[in-house]
């Protein structure tokens, strides 16, 4: 295939839309099911690099939910708790694979961000992968390989029309990469950069214990930013993403939205969460959204009599100010990661407040002196990788 044609571009206006090879070539894709569009494909694409440079890296299956051309979540595959099982709606005798724990876990990061969400897997698809999938809101999916089994599934799903794209695993993109705006053509190098342990050897603290487990966090925060839009910071705790903070024009604003959605992951945790009781036959996203509002500040929109009658079974009781902080600083062993340098030691101090104890940041501010005092004030480690990673 050649080109494949849209149903239209960035917006329902922008028509006549495609994709194809600037040199011929065929697509490195074959289309299963559906029709992508130009979002979709933006999504496929900058998913698929994400999924396969991480699990490249740790060795690991590795899954993406994508969504506006960031990552909602990223996750390794590694077996799930009884505990994510449930925060992650997973059914108790469902049959797991790697794949399947880390699209769940990837899509669990933060769930109201991934809803219509495009995921990537690192490998095959199998059924039980898309017997979750089936069950969330989604637009479509990415892999080097699906079964038959798997594609059975997916190709019931959205009446039919889910979207669904076998990539070529081998395939790898010119050196040089072109894109056009108002236009005028752009020319720029592949970022075909390698993210390895090799970036954490300039610890700059007092506290110099980073071990395996921080690491591989750090990495995988890292090559997350690789292919998220800047400004973005990424906080990560055992093999997963927990808060993604894209595309603000602030580096601090982009530390508190991350720390804040790593917050609200951590508060999904939370035993008067966790004791909910919710109305039968409610849907996964229904259940999100409350759960969202329920652990803010706007709680009385679930819990105005009259109201929760419509979600719960039984009222809950609320979870005070005084709860909710005391649950938050309970949060430790935390991995941050930065697209450039931290500016001022602000960012560090909001860090520790969603538990962060490890930082890779490629320095170079004028305030480095400010953000090494910060980070030492709390015992933290933090590396200087000298790499910024900017994507757009």
């Amino acid at each position: 295939m050649q080109e494949c044609e849209l149903k239209y571009g960035c917006n329902p206006n922008q028509k006549p839309a495609r994709i194809f090879m600037r040199d011929g070539s065929d697509l490195p894709i074959e289309l299963l099911n559906g029709r992508p569009g130009y979002i979709n494909f933006l999504d496929a694409l900058n998913s698929w690099q994400l999924v396969k440079e991480l699990s490249d890296a740790t060795g690991l299956p590795a899954a993406a939910s994508f969504k506006h051309v960031s990552p909602a979540g990223v996750a390794l595959g590694t077996e799930l708790t009884d505990l994510e099982k449930k925060i992650y709606f997973v059914d108790e005798d469902a049959e797991l694979t790697p794949a399947a724990c880390a699209y769940i876990r990837a899509r669990g990061a933060d769930r109201l961000c991934s809803y219509g969400d495009w995921a990537a897997l690192s490998t095959t698809c199998d059924a039980a992968t898309a017997a979750f999938l089936k069950g969330e809101v989604s637009d479509g999916i990415i892999a080097p390989d699906f079964t038959p089994e798997a594609l059975e599934i997916l190709r019931t799903k959205r009446k039919g029309s889910y979207n669904v794209v076998k990539i070529d695993p081998a395939y790898v993109p010119a050196t040089q990469e072109y894109k056009d705006v108002f236009g005028i053509t752009f020319e720029q190098g592949h970022n075909f950069f390698e993210i390895n342990d090799e970036l954490l050897d300039n610890i700059v603290t007092k506290n110099k214990d980073l071990s395996r487990e921080a690491k591989n966090d750090l990495i995988l925060s890292l090559i997350t930013l690789k292919y998220t839009q800047s400004n973005s910071v990424c906080y990560v705790k055992d093999g997963m993403t927990i808060g993604v903070g894209a595309g603000q024009q602030s580096r601090i604003h982009c530390t508190r939205l991350a720390g804040d959605k790593a917050n609200n992951w951590w508060m999904r945790q939370h035993p008067k969460v966790l004791g909910l009781q919710f109305v039968d036959g409610i849907k996964r996203p229904a259940r999100d959204n409350a759960i969202d509002v329920y652990t803010s500040d706007e709680y009385m929109d679930v819990l105005a009599e009259g109201t929760w009658q419509q979600t719960f079974k039984v009222k809950p009781e609320v979870l005070t100010a005084e709860e909710k902080a005391e649950w938050i600083a309970k949060l430790d062993g935390v991995s941050v990661g930065s697209d450039a340098f931290f500016p001022f030691g602000d960012n560090i101090e909001r860090a520790r407040k969603s538990g962060v104890r490890y930082v890779a940041e490629p320095g170079g501010s004028i305030r480095d002196d400010n953000v090494i005092e910060t980070a030492d004030k709390y015992d933290m480690v933090m590396c200087f990788t000298g790499m910024r990673l900017f994507h757009h």
